[in-house]
C-alpha cells in the first residue's frame, strides 16, 4: 500500500516528505512541514501513530483497521489536541458506494423476512484481521436496518437473530465482499471485487487532499457527501 500511495502522490504532483514503517518508526517532530499523513500500518501501531500526528497537529488519514475498540479514545485525544482525522474501514470509492447501497437495500429487505441476509469477505493471506473492517462495516449497516437480526457472527449461522459474516484468506486476493439475500425462490447478490490495491490508494490520497482544508474528525461519508 505504501508503494501504491507514493506512486499516486507523485503522479498528482505531491512531494513525499516522510516514509515510515514498523522497522523505521517516526516521531512527532519528524512531521514538521508535512501537510497531511496517510496511515496504513498494523492494528497494534495505528493508535500510537495517530497520537504522534495529533501531537504534531498534522492531519491524518487512517486506513488501518483492527483498532476500532479504541475509536472513542482516539476521537477524544484528537479533539483535545485540536487536530484533524479522517478514518475509514475502506478507502476504495467503489466500496463506499457499496456501503451506501448496502444500507438502502437492507432498509428494503427489512420488510421481506423471507430473505436471509449473509456476508462473505475474501482477502489475501497476509490480511491481519478477520473479519475485515469492511465486512464489519457492511454487517453494521445491515444490522442498523434489519430489525430481525441482533448481531453478527464470524461464521455460518442458521439462527434467526444472527447475521453470518464469513471470512476467507486466499492467495493474493486484494479484497472481495459479497452481500447475499437468499430465499426459497431466488437470490439477490451485491458484490464488490477489488482488482488491485490502486483503488484503496487513490481513495486515501483523494481524502488526504480534501482533509487539508477540512479540520475536525471525519469519515469517507463526509468526503464523498453521501
Amino acid at each position: 500500500m505504501g508503494k501504491e500511495i507514493e506512486s499516486i502522490l507523485l503522479q498528482r504532483g505531491h512531494e513525499v516528505s516522510l516514509r515510515a514503517s514498523s522497522e523505521h518508526p517516526f516521531t512527532a517532530s519528524d512531521l514538521h512541514g508535512t501537510d497531511v499523513a496517510i496511515e496504513f500500518s498494523k492494528p497494534e501501531l495505528a493508535v500510537e501513530n495517530m497520537f504522534k500526528c495529533f501531537e504534531a497537529k498534522c492531519p491524518v488519514v487512517v486506513g488501518t483497521t483492527g483498532w476500532y475498540g479504541r475509536l472513542e479514545e482516539v476521537k477524544t485525544v484528537c479533539s483535545e489536541k485540536k487536530s484533524t482525522l479522517l478514518y475509514s474501514t475502506n478507502f476504495s470509492i467503489g466500496v463506499n458506494v457499496v456501503f451506501h447501497i448496502n444500507r438502502q437495500l437492507a432498509r428494503i429487505m427489512n420488510q421481506l423476512d423471507q430473505y436471509e441476509p449473509s456476508i462473505k469477505e475474501i482477502h489475501h493471506l497476509a490480511k491481519l484481521d478477520a473479519p475485515s473492517g469492511t465486512g464489519i462495516t457492511l454487517a453494521e449497516g445491515i444490522l442498523d436496518e434489519i430489525k430481525r437480526k441482533d448481531h453478527w457472527v464470524n461464521r455460518a449461522s442458521e439462527k434467526a437473530d444472527e447475521l453470518a459474516l464469513e471470512s476467507e484468506r486466499l492467495g493474493e486476493v486484494p479484497g472481495t465482499h459479497e452481500i447475499v439475500y437468499d430465499s426459497e425462490v431466488d437470490t439477490i447478490t451485491l458484490i464488490h471485487q477489488a482488482k488491485n490495491r490502486k483503488g484503496f490508494a487513490l481513495g486515501s490520497v483523494l481524502a488526504a487532499e480534501w482533509l487539508v482544508n477540512n479540520p475536525g474528525i471525519h469519515t469517507m461519508n463526509d468526503f464523498l457527501k453521501f
